[in-house]
């Protein structure tokens, strides 16, 4: 690809957004791609002059002494270096709900089951930046450790400004509208019903192709996402490695003065100005990229007998802890599967749990709530509070009796977030008009079955 065909992103017009995008198949490979034949140096990662005059850099998502099977960095072969801007300076007006550092100066502790409606699309203009929004989280990422679930909503695409968060990896899951994310390793199409994955410290800028868009956000400090262990099941199952994709480079050499870095530090926004584009890398290569994965790919797991199988079944992605089996976030989904367990209650059972469980729903319905669970909305249910089927579902489930037979779940396509850390929760969370105050109604109406 000669220069002047890489600049295929034009102010207007229909080539803003092709549909031809190119991909690398593959779960933490180490990859490479040029946009320019020959950009890649040979035989080392930092000659004295790389190919066609471009700057050498590499950003590490991991210490350099991490064990190399853990280990991730990237090397960027770009026309001007990242720091090439002016100092940072605090962003105004300033962001007020965002939250990296959870305690009780920011945010409560509220072990009552919580529910949001969905959100509606603000009426003015909105962009991802400031369309994101923190529910809960615990930990901090000047400790390293913890995590944000964050939610947006937007109706613009970000102007003149790239986003960085160097707090911790964006895990996106668009709900409503599809995104365009340009990142410094190339460009991802990520719609809703497919996750991308942006990790710490890339630059990105989000555009809404398709107008409003709205979806949920989970954020891991100081560890990264990770393909889950199969063990018994074996070598094949769940989300398999090759259905994961990663950018091709992709670049484009133009002015942009006043162009605005938009750093997320501490939970706070800071700015940089610089007069180019951060989308400079001709070419790179490493195992720290961006990387997207289509949720209907994933081959689900159920019980073909009795009782109903742990949602830890169905889990996409883990940011682990140090502790072997406990995750600092899990990412479970709940897609479209056959339930044929017989002589069992097959919806979810009521639990009590040491996890904390933040659920969404992309789109149909949710098997174990029969209303009120709408998508784009939202629940909590915090360690050890009881939650699990309402009383509709409990009364419909238990009324077909033994002669159920199978029966396939179909136009669905829930998830849950699930943390070993205790959240807290944000006030602008706890006092939204979209939370649903009545949710608590919903298991009153179960009564006692018991008799002798």
């Amino acid at each position: 690809m000669d220069k002047t065909a890489a600049d295929v992103i034009k102010p207007d017009g229909l080539e803003k957004f092709p549909d031809n995008l190119e991909y690398q198949s593959g779960f933490g490979n180490d990859f490479s791609s040029e946009a320019i034949a020959g950009a890649l140096p040979r035989g080392q990662n930092s000659p004295l002059i790389c190919p066609f005059g471009l700057y050498a850099e590499q950003i590490s998502g991991t210490s350099f002494t991490s064990p190399r099977k853990l280990n991730q960095r990237s090397w960027l072969y770009r026309i001007k270096p990242s720091v090439t801007h002016e100092p940072f300076w605090p962003r105004e007006p300033s962001h007020k709900k965002l939250v990296s550092e959870f305690d009780r100066s920011n945010t409560a502790a509220n072990p009552t089951q919580l529910r949001w409606k969905p959100v509606d699309i603000p009426d003015s203009p909105t962009d991802f930046i400031d369309g994101l929004y923190t529910i809960c989280g615990a930990g901090s990422s000047f400790l390293r450790h913890g995590y944000a679930i964050h939610m947006y909503t937007a109706n613009k695409s970000m102007d003149n400004c790239a986003f960085c968060n160097a707090d911790g990896d964006f895990l996106v899951v668009p709900q409503q509208g599809r995104l365009w994310i340009t990142t410094e390793c190339g460009r991802l199409q990520v719609s809703p019903g497919e996750i991308v994955v942006l990790p710490q410290g890339f630059r990105f800028v989000v555009d809404l192709p398709d107008g409003p868009s709205r979806g949920y956000v989970a954020e891991v400090f100081g560890t990264h996402y990770q393909l889950p262990d199969l063990g018994p099941i074996g070598a094949n199952g769940l989300a398999a490695s090759r259905d994961f994709l990663a950018p091709t480079a992709w670049f484009e050499e133009v002015l942009r003065p006043g162009f605005t870095i938009v750093q997320k530090f501490g939970g706070e926004l800071f700015n940089a100005r610089q007069d180019f584009s951060p989308f400079n890398v001709v070419a790179w290569h490493g195992n720290y990229v961006p990387y997207k994965y289509d949720l209907s790919k994933f081959c689900p797991y159920n019980t073909v007998l009795v009782d109903h199988g742990d949602p830890s079944i169905n889990t996409v992605l883990t940011a682990p802890t140090d502790k072997p089996g406990v995750a600092l976030l899990d990412f479970v989904i709940f897609p479209p599967r056959w339930l044929v367990a017989e002589h069992t209650f097959r919806p979810p059972y009521y639990h009590r749990n040491c996890m904390s469980e933040f659920m969404g729903l992309i789109h149909g319905g949710y098997e174990a709530k029969a209303d009120g669970f709408l998508p784009g909305g939202a629940s909590l249910h915090s360690c050890m509070t009881p939650h699990g089927p309402d009383t509709k579902t409990y009364e419909a489930t238990i009324a077909h009796g033994n002669e159920a037979g199978p029966h396939k779940i179909t136009d669905t396509m829930a998830f849950m977030f699930e943390s070993c850390l205790m959240p807290r929760t944000c006030p602008w969370a706890l006092d939204s008009p979209f939370r649903d105050l009545d949710y608590y109604q919903c298991w009153i109406g179960l009564k006692s079955h018991f008799s002798r």
